[in-house]
């Protein structure tokens, strides 16, 4: 037994060799939402703020890395990266052994193994009609079997799990094989997607009637609390594997800062995360500068105050000298994100292809003065117009091609008079059969929502249009759009992968009965594009696809283009390792950062 002397000596050089140890449940990490998140259940929604929170508690099979730009996709709980057939359709995906689930009554004390079947019922869950996912067509225009599974479902009233599904195989414990309709040269995009981590199907079961408020996943973070839309509370996942950052910077000495100060240590770093929904820009300021939240990102209406903006070129900045003193770190980036106002095409009053419908939200369009008074005065020149319905700089933005309606109301109006809408003696505009005109436009009620609606409203006074703005929770607005109960509505969208695909898949009319082509927009020419464009790598044959659609948006007007917006985030000067991450956005960086003594 002399042999066990050295056991003290092996353990402590294990201890150096080994990483640092994570979650410090001392450093609370504290930022604030704009906007109110609608749930925890992956399947089930796609907002911003809900998909930052989910993007913390469940895992993907394949995850971007943090620092790595042009955006790099890694294994998450895959060991590598899929194994793909030569005919580009077969996608063979082994998961890492030892992943566990965060406990849960649900589990009956014993630790939950992640294995190849939670992905093969979290994917299934996309097709069950019940769940009514947004995002259903990601994984049931793909997947060989699935979408067939759901359209039976939706007539019987409930979907088979326990029904083979060819394109969905669990060869053993650990490995998932995929098999697509066809080639999809995006489909890893797909697969590190946030809306794709993977749920244990006793706790979908267990808590059915209220998936929503009970996330259970394999993340760096579990929910600890929630008062909806006013707080949200996450810890350290306990059972969260071993990961040590491995992040691949480039030639930025920013980003090669960061990955020096994150070598070696395991994440995530901060033991807990509050979450604050703060809507009015004001207070959501002052919490920032009076050090109650540790991560702000700078309202307008203080851009004038915290900013210095170059003259020359608006989206040039530097921060105030006395901020700076204080050691608060600005980071200024370009959004992979787009903003807009869509029309519901299946409105009575605004939607339809006939001619005069079209030359309504044609004069609608000419006449929101986007680069006069938007970009100015409602994003302090922090922002840039969109030239198509894809974020400039990836794959589909049609570089050559501009959108853009230019600003102008007299042309607008001149439209509106020769197909029909006359003007009455009260002074507005009439329907072509003599109706009253009135569009109702959706919005919220905060401060800058009125500025906006403002905007909106001189707008529709220069085409003599009424118009009525009927205030709700921004969440509610959301439920509405995908109800296609909303008339007109202002909103945005963050990518969730780097390619035009996930913009216009939201206008391809087979979206429509999920909910997520809002605008409810369907035209053959569009559709027989986009489903093309598919089926091509990137390249000026695909390319020329998309122009094709941004050609067709342009021509019948379901959307007015609004911006791409300019982000500047503030960190205190306690906080390292932030980064904006243009897919993870809102809380891509919640497991990376570390705080020091404030």
């Amino acid at each position: 037994m002399k042999h066990l002397k050295w056991l003290p000596a092996l353990l402590a050089g294990t201890a150096l060799m080994s990483p640092a140890h994570a979650a410090d449940p001392a450093k609370v990490l504290r930022v604030t939402f704009p906007i109110a998140e609608t749930g925890f259940d992956p399947a089930k929604v796609n907002d911003v703020y809900s998909l930052g929170v989910n993007e913390n508690i469940f895992d993907t099979l394949l995850r971007y890395d943090y620092l790595a730009r042009p955006l790099k996709v890694k294994p998450g709980t895959a060991v590598a990266m899929p194994e793909v057939s030569a005919d580009g359709r077969v996608y063979t995906i082994k998961i890492k052994p030892g992943i566990y689930f965060s406990d849960d009554p649900v589990f009956k004390g014993k630790k939950r193994e992640l294995t190849a079947a939670d992905y093969a019922y979290s994917f299934r869950r996309y097709a069950d009609p019940v769940v009514n996912s947004p995002v259903a067509n990601m994984m049931t225009d793909w997947i060989v079997g699935l979408e067939e599974a759901g359209k039976k479902a939706s007539k019987t009233g409930k979907f088979d799990y326990e029904a083979p599904i060819a394109g969905i195989q669990v060869l053993d414990r650990y490995t998932l094989r995929l098999t697509l309709v066809k080639p999809n040269y995006i489909f890893n995009y797909t697969l590190a997607a946030k809306q794709f981590g993977a749920v244990a199907r006793e706790v979908i079961e267990a808590y059915s009637k209220d998936t929503m408020s009970h996330p259970v996943g394999t993340g760096p973070f579990m929910l600890k609390e929630w008062k909806p839309g006013n707080k949200i509370v996450l810890v350290a996942n306990p059972n969260y594997r071993k990961q040590v950052f491995d992040g691949e910077p480039g030639d930025n000495p920013e980003d090669q800062k960061i990955a020096t100060a994150l070598a070696g240590k395991m994440l995530p770093l901060v033991g807990r995360v509050e979450v604050r929904i703060i809507e009015e820009e004001q207070p959501r300021w002052l919490s920032f500068l009076n050090k109650q939240q540790d991560w702000t990102i700078l309202p307008k209406s203080a851009v004038k105050t915290a900013l210095h903006v170059d003259s020359a070129n608006p989206t040039v900045t530097t921060l105030n000298p006395a901020l700076k003193k204080r050691g608060i770190q600005l980071s200024h980036t370009q959004a992979l994100d787009v903003t807009y106002a869509f029309f519901n095409m299946l409105d009575p009053v605004v939607g339809g292809y006939a001619k005069d419908k079209i030359a309504l939200r044609r004069a609608i369009a000419l006449a929101y003065p986007v680069e006069k008074e938007v970009i100015p005065l409602l994003y302090a020149n922090q922002a840039i117009p969109m030239q198509t319905f894809v974020t400039q700089g990836i794959p589909g933005s049609s570089p050559n091609f501009d959108g853009r309606s230019k600003f102008d109301p007299a042309l607008g109006n001149a439209l509106l008079d020769e197909f029909g809408y006359k003007i009455g003696a009260d002074g507005y505009r009439t329907l072509p059969d003599g109706k009253p005109l009135l569009i109702v436009q959706a919005t919220q009620p905060s401060a800058l929502d009125k500025q906006f609606n403002q905007v909106w409203q001189k707008t529709f006074d220069s085409l003599k249009i009424r118009v009525q703005f009927k205030a709700a929770k921004w969440s509610e607005n959301l439920k509405n759009a995908y109800a296609h109960k909303l008339q007109m509505w202002t909103l945005g969208g963050s990518a969730s992968m780097p390619d035009g695909d996930d913009s216009m898949v939201e206008l391809w009319s087979k979206s429509i009965s999920s909910g997520s082509n809002l605008a409810a927009f369907s035209r053959p020419e569009f559709d027989r594009a986009f489903e093309e464009s598919r089926l091509l790598p990137d390249g000026p044959e695909r390319e020329a696809k998309f122009e094709k659609m941004n050609r067709v948006v342009v021509a019948y007007q379901p959307v007015i283009f609004n911006v791409t917006r300019m982000y500047n985030e503030l960190t205190q000067s306690y906080v390292s390792g932030f980064k904006r991450h243009p897919i993870y956005s809102i809380g891509g960086f919640w497991r990376y950062v570390d705080l020091g003594k404030h």
